[in-house]
């Protein structure tokens, strides 16, 4: 891995049925007048318990259980800051470093006093736990229930030792290098629950192990290693959390009562922050207009920044049609980028983004989609594409047929209520209809953006990814057989993704990221979009210490354990 991506933006939008629950009460539920209480928005719903998961792979389910977990999350085993820099979650690690290089060898100095909320101290088997759960390893978990959401790391473990001195010592496969060994996810779930549950031969029988993930993806467990513990909760609605007293990090919280509630929409959520029932949000679609209307309330302060969620376009190959690359290309090729950009954010300088793993400020930043013409609206050189691999039609506007006489139908999903993901669906039915396809919208009900995608609902889906500055995971997780949502299966793209893990040199490993791009574009998979534009907006009456973090797909909550309750 290093990092696994989650799907955020037009996603999966939450009922309104918890946040009234929490609302009830006014103020003292946002916080304020010395209260010791404090609730946070999340802007839409999640589907799973289990982060690991292909469902569970969601950026809201992420920010409402962050605080359980404070980055030992099954994506990474700490967090960055506002500035980039990572640091290891000091409740559970003191150190880790590279012992040796062939094979990579890692080894994790825990910190004397790591235990879960329920005093049970942090073994060895905490870590073989989240090994079996990410490894795609039918002999380590039933894989038709694992359903990992990425297998760079977990596939590349060979072993994992705890030492005399009680460090645990991870071990590659040979001729695996990562130049992010930092960030892997060591560690996520408590074993010893798993076996108290009932699967007590997790670690023998595979079958087993995927009850324990299946269980762990139905379930919440109140054992956590974070700064706070749930007392409360109910999928994809809220999770009310209390200190955990338990918790070993250097950063003691002092917020008694903290709950993460849904507030679906950008427009609630401002109305709901000028009410004073809720502290803050990271909403999910920035609306210009809405941050406005909270610009002129004096309590209310808020930030705009540069995140690491990226808006695209998916494929799914598992559609008949869709498996002919030429129809991919035009397809691509007809749809204009800029003018979606244009009209979702007029005025601005929001731009194109033309490379799928590193943002045009990377030093890494190679563009290699601009001289296909895809997202150029081009359709005169989409219905060349097409009329080159027989099909009729395009060329004259009339419907698309291909070679057998079959009408070219699809259709495409996006988030219901998303204004951005809604216009960027709009145009593209308009833009498609204009080469002959027919393009019917169907949007995704709330809360179930992971359902469609780990089930593959769909021909195209728009939808955003939500990263981190690192990249080493982002190639398997996006075009790697038997991992991404769209079914895509190249051995070139395979292969070239092993290579990126073959070395521990930062900038070598991205040119070969690069060369996953080389061959992954011309195949019109993905078309990315942009760069979505982030925001922040909290009452400076009802909480201390907010800060604005593009870095990490916590957003904001990274340092949730350093907030104070006015």
């Amino acid at each position: 891995m290093a990092l696994t991506r989650r799907a955020l933006g037009g996603l999966t939008i939450g009922g309104s049925s918890a946040f009234l629950l929490a609302a009830c009460g006014g103020n003292d539920n946002g916080g304020g007048s010395g209260s010791k209480e404090l609730s946070w928005a999340i802007s839409s719903a999640w589907v799973s318990w289990n982060e690991n998961t292909e469902a569970g792979n969601n950026s809201y389910g992420h920010q409402a259980m962050y605080p359980m977990r404070l980055g030992v999350d099954g994506s990474t085993s700490g967090d960055w800051d506002e500035n980039s820099e990572f640091t290891l979650n000091d409740a559970v690690f003191v150190s880790a470093e590279v012992i040796n290089e062939a094979p990579l060898q890692v080894e994790y100095t825990l910190n004397e006093n790591a235990q879960w909320s329920d005093g049970n101290p942090v073994r060895v088997e905490d870590f073989i736990f989240q090994w079996y759960s990410m490894s795609g390893n039918p002999e380590h978990a039933n894989q038709e229930k694992a359903l990992p959401s990425s297998t760079t790391w977990g596939s590349a473990v060979a072993s994992i030792e705890q030492t005399d001195s009680g460090s645990v010592v991870i071990t590659f496969v040979e001729g695996y290098l990562d130049p992010e060994w930092i960030y892997s996810p060591t560690l996520y779930l408590p074993s010893h629950v798993a076996e108290a549950e009932g699967f007590a031969n997790w670690a023998s029988d595979a079958a087993v192990m995927g009850d324990a993930i299946e269980w762990f993806e139905q379930n919440l467990s109140d054992v956590c290693l974070g700064p706070w513990k749930p007392t409360d909760w109910k999928l994809g609605e809220y999770i009310i959390y209390e200190i955990n007293d338990k918790y070993q990090g250097s950063i003691k919280p002092t917020i008694e009562k903290l709950t993460m509630t849904v507030v679906e929409g950008t427009e609630s959520i401002v109305t709901e922050l000028r009410q004073g029932t809720i502290a803050g949000a990271w909403p999910s679609a920035f609306v210009q207009e809405e941050f406005d209307k909270a610009a002129d309330d004096p309590n209310l302060a808020q930030e705009v920044y540069e995140g690491g969620v990226w808006i695209h376009l998916d494929t799914n190959m598992n559609t008949p049609a869709l498996k002919d690359v030429a129809l991919r290309q035009a397809i691509f090729t007809a749809i204009n980028v800029d003018d979606a950009i244009a009209r979702i954010f007029p005025g601005t300088e929001v731009s194109r983004r033309l490379n799928h793993f590193f943002g045009q400020k990377s030093p890494h930043f190679v563009d290699l989609i601009s001289e296909t013409g895809q997202g150029s609206g081009d359709l005169a050189k989409a219905a060349e594409i097409l009329t080159a691999a027989g099909y009729t039609g395009a060329a004259e506007g009339e419907t698309l047929t291909d070679s057998e006489g079959n009408a070219v139908k699809l259709v495409i999903r996006y988030g219901e209520g998303d204004a951005a993901r809604t216009t960027i669906s709009e145009l593209a039915q308009a833009q498609l209809a204009l080469i002959g396809i027919e393009l019917e919208l169907k949007a995704i009900p709330d809360g179930k953006l992971g359902t469609i995608l780990s089930e593959s609902d769909f021909d195209l889906v728009v939808f955003g990814w939500s990263g981190s500055p690192s990249f080493v995971s982002g190639p398997g997780q996006y075009f790697q057989t038997d991992v991404n949502y769209g079914s895509y299966s190249f051995p070139d793209i395979d292969a070239a993704i092993a290579k990126v893990t073959s070395t521990t040199d930062v900038d070598e490993a991205a040119g070969f990221a690069n060369e996953v791009e080389a061959l992954a574009v011309p195949q019109a998979l993905t078309l990315p979009f942009y760069d979505e534009p982030q925001g922040i907006i909290w009452n400076t009456k009802l909480v201390e210490g907010v800060v604005a973090n593009g870095n990490t797909q916590a957003g904001p909550l990274f340092n949730v354990d350093e907030w104070k309750s006015l």
